[in-house]
């Protein structure tokens, strides 16, 4: 079966040669070249122009996913077909404009067809198209720059640059006062910038979303292996590449950059090994956070596995928690017992926990225990061994004062971590006898 996500022309080639030729046959050479100039055999169901009445059309998404070639075929399809079009094309810098958006291999200049390509006049900052249809250039840098002139149209390229992004988009939206309605696309990688924040809840807003590996096709394979070596996981990757706008919660324990600046490949010889376990409180209800925590020869704690499971039953979880036992060579079992007390140590023992298990009750609120927690993370005293994507989710979900604006409706990985790191780094140490001197 043929993937709906692909283009025509992807599905072209993944044609046998036998089923190419017959294709080919069935376009005249004519055809075959309008078809080859249009960006519709060219372009993904997910590059598509949004339709509806819109008036700000925001492609957020990872870096090779096609925002500029988008960007440009959106410019040219306007331009072709109204021939009083004036649209404004805006760039982080003058440099950025002429380079990605107007010279570049999916610039304006790069897209256009045989004998169809806008004439470039770089002194004046404009392309004209055959059309009659013209566009000027602009650098949101010199945001005073867009005082005056009117435009019907506007493609804004990686806002998330923009240094003085609200005073050039304010203008910018200022000279949008042509046409019967005015029209804006931004194409950008996602970064929690108060601009793009602001643009989240405009109104008029449709937004596209994508993955550079959604355009796997056009993207060398090497360098896509090597970003998913280096970045899977991790807060740059998941908005560099997975296209995800992460925006801290006000208030929140962790942060993404707290997070980040914790990560480490290398591990030390381990002391000791434990398990914190947040079991369900009902059977197949909310997941089972299961999480592996070890402390270092260096003193130092380091998560190294979420083994977590959702949707299980008493039987289930339990297998989880004794099969990440047996691959980690834990030697004990830190399990919350506020539901259901000796059930989950007798549940665990039945799926083969041979460790101590140790029950902890939850006298406080997850915010308050994890506060202490959270004093290791900023004193540099925790590691996450790799990226653990939907635990620390929960981890930036956690505010101060107790809420909880996190995925799903409990933090129970955040919760199973907690435990763990409070075990290795906050248990009550074992008294030794001392000389006191009078």
């Amino acid at each position: 079966m043929m993937d709906n996500h692909l283009s025509e022309a992807e599905k072209v080639a993944l044609l046998s040669t036998e089923e190419r030729q017959h294709w080919l046959r069935q376009h005249t050479e004519q055809a075959l070249h309008a078809k080859l100039d249009s960006w519709a055999f060219w372009c993904r169901p997910g590059q598509a122009v949004p339709p509806g009445d819109w008036r700000i059309w925001l492609v957020l998404a990872g870096r090779g996913f096609g925002k500029t070639r988008m960007g440009a075929e959106w410019v040219r399809m306007h331009a072709e077909a109204d021939p009083s079009a004036h649209i404004a094309i805006v760039g982080a810098t003058h440099t950025d404009v002429r380079a990605i958006m107007v010279e570049g291999e999916s610039g304006l200049l790069s897209i256009a067809p045989p004998g169809a390509a806008p004439t470039f006049e770089p002194s004046l900052r404009k392309l004209t198209w055959p059309s009659g249809a013209t566009a000027t250039l602009y650098s949101a840098s010199e945001p005073e720059s867009l005082r005056g002139p009117q435009h019907q149209l506007a493609w804004c390229d990686e806002l998330a640059k923009w240094e003085r992004g609200d005073a050039a988009w304010n203008n910018l939206t200022m000279t949008l006062r042509t046409g019967v309605a005015p029209q804006m696309m931004v194409t950008t990688t996602p970064r929690p910038t108060p601009l793009i924040r602001r643009l989240l809840v405009e109104p008029g807003l449709v937004m596209t979303r994508g993955r550079s590996t959604d355009n796997r096709a056009n993207l060398a394979r090497p360098w896509l292996q090597s970003m998913a070596t280096i970045h899977a996981g991790t807060t740059l990757g998941r908005q560099e590449l997975g296209g995800e706008i992460l925006l801290d919660v006000e208030g929140a324990l962790w942060s993404r950059k707290m997070l980040d600046a914790c990560r480490t490949v290398s591990v030390p010889a381990m002391r000791r090994i434990v398990i914190g376990v947040d079991p369900p409180a009902t059977a197949g209800g909310d997941a089972c956070g299961i999480v592996v925590a070890g402390l270092g020869e260096d003193d130092k704690a380091y998560v190294l596995d979420d083994q977590s499971v959702q949707g299980q039953s008493p039987e289930g979880w339990a297998r989880a928690v004794a099969g990440a036992a047996r691959k980690w060579d834990a030697d004990r079992v830190i399990a919350e017992a506020n539901n259901g007390g000796d059930m989950v140590v007798s549940t665990l023992r039945a799926a083969d926990i041979a460790m101590p298990v140790k029950r902890v009750h939850a006298s406080r609120g997850k915010v308050a225990r994890a506060e202490p927690v959270v004093t290791l993370y900023e004193g540099g005293r925790v590691r996450h061994v790799g990226a653990f994507q939907e635990l620390e989710d929960e981890l930036c979900g956690l505010v101060i004062g107790g809420g909880y604006e996190g995925p799903g409706r409990s933090p129970d990985r955040a919760d199973a971590c907690v435990w763990a790191l409070t075990e290795l780094m906050l248990g009550v140490t074992e008294k030794v006898p001392r000389v006191r001197w009078v």
